[in-house]
């Protein structure tokens, strides 16, 4: 029994460790700024037809407002019952193009995670590592027994990066 301990404590000591933050690393790439251009391009396209909405909405509640006091009881309700049919409308349209936005960014972010994702397992197959954890969840790095990866992936990947951003403490 005294030996299968001190076998699996020597295996637990050899287990090699690396992190890396690929979030870090994904800044650096220059079809990030492409990604987050696209993104920009979307957005603004999808707010000016949210304001369109917005826009054409205001309108009639202030044709609306100015029309109440010649319409009957039932119009007013017929047309109050239209204008909170379209404010509902505009907000599911604008929870909609929020989720579009999201799954597109998604869509031209994945390349780029896949990319960092190759060059993550090739370093670590290329220092013997067993694990690589993501580093914004460290709180403290034994250096002596844990390696920082982050330029050997970006090399990797052909960026320069700066060290000082991939250090954890």
């Amino acid at each position: 029994m005294m030996i299968g301990l001190t076998q699996t404590h020597a295996s637990a000591q050899a287990l090699k460790v690396g992190y890396a933050d690929p979030e870090i690393i994904i800044t650096y790439m220059p079809e990030y700024q492409g990604v987050q251009q696209q993104i920009a391009i979307e957005y603004r396209t999808s707010q000016d037809a949210l304001q369109a909405l917005a826009e054409d909405f205001q309108e009639r509640v202030d044709r609306y407002q100015r029309q109440q006091p010649l319409l009957s009881a039932e119009r007013q309700a017929e047309r109050e019952s239209e204008l909170a049919a379209l404010q509902t409308e505009i907000q599911s349209s604008a929870a909609a193009k929020d989720q579009e936005l999201a799954t597109r960014q998604d869509e031209l972010m994945a390349p780029l995670l896949q990319k960092v994702q190759d060059a993550i397992d090739s370093i670590a197959v290329e220092k013997g590592l067993d694990i690589v954890i993501r580093s914004p969840a460290l709180l403290y790095v034994n250096s002596e027994k844990i390696v920082n990866i982050n330029v050997d992936i970006a090399q990797a990947l052909g960026i320069e990066i700066e060290e000082d951003t991939t250090a954890s403490n």
